[in-house]
């Protein structure tokens, strides 16, 4: 299985983040369900329980998300509930003006995206998008359509694919630091805080408050160490049929 993401056009921005404060309102409403629960009847309700309690969301006038979404978003937040082990989580804001606001987000079942005709069908709407990957050979899986720091949204869908057996014969250990995010035995190296180069024109942007070219050139920093560590690690594949990794915790490195 991978995880393709594709940008989708900006003219569907207004219909999504509609789309998104529903989402909102769902993960609101089981968040303080679960928590008078908790407090009042010190029941912990499981995901089961809170589909059940926001069925009928989805059948309201105006509300686009479907019953499949709406489960969703109660499972992903009983998840994170009993990972972080608190009785009430944190708000989603759909207010884009507010420091606190919350990305949007946006989850589907298998089904809930279909690829027809050069788009994507998905409640009702037809997406369109840059389709760098070619859809039409693959079929869609579960997935979600979520939003950056720049307003900018994607479709990220799970797909299967073929993944050819590796060609490389060699074997290689890596060691993780603090300079330099990796070093290889063979002599590779990741480089850190490649960031460097570009924090005089972040420091000029934050000054003069401004924040869509604040956010472009945060957007570009991880842009630039994404792609140094994909292109990294592939290598690493591609040349080596056993990786080693040293089991070091960079907090003890630090102390």
């Amino acid at each position: 299985m991978k995880t393709l993401k594709l940008r989708i056009k900006d003219k569907h921005a207004s219909a999504l983040a509609a789309m998104a404060r529903e989402v909102n309102q769902v993960w609101n409403y089981v968040n303080e369900l679960s928590h008078r629960s908790i407090r009042e009847r010190h029941k912990w309700l499981s995901s089961y329980d809170l589909q059940k309690y926001a069925a009928g969301f989805s059948k309201c006038d105006g509300v686009k998300v479907g019953s499949a979404t709406v489960q969703l978003v109660c499972e992903e937040y009983a998840t994170r509930r009993r990972q972080f082990k608190k009785a009430r989580l944190n708000w989603r804001v759909s207010n884009p003006k507010s420091p606190k606001r919350s990305l949007g987000w946006i989850p589907f079942k298998k089904g809930g995206a279909v690829y027809r005709n050069g788009q994507v069908k998905f409640c009702g709407l037809m997406l369109g998008l840059w389709d760098s990957y070619g859809l039409s050979k693959y079929e869609l899986r579960a997935g979600s359509i979520s939003q950056d720091a720049r307003g900018r949204w994607y479709l990220n869908v799970a797909v299967e694919v073929e993944v050819a057996p590796s060609a490389g014969t060699a074997s290689v250990g890596i060691d993780l630091g603090l300079k330099t995010t990796a070093v290889c035995s063979n002599g590779q190296s990741l480089a850190s805080r490649t960031y460097r180069k570009h924090e005089p024109a972040l420091a000029i942007a934050q000054r003069a408050g401004k924040k869509d070219r604040t956010r472009a050139i945060h957007a570009k920093i991880a842009n630039v160490r994404k792609d140094a560590m994909h292109k990294f690690s592939t290598r690493l594949v591609a040349e080596n049929a056993a990786i080693f990794v040293g089991n070091v915790s960079s907090k003890a490195l630090i102390n």
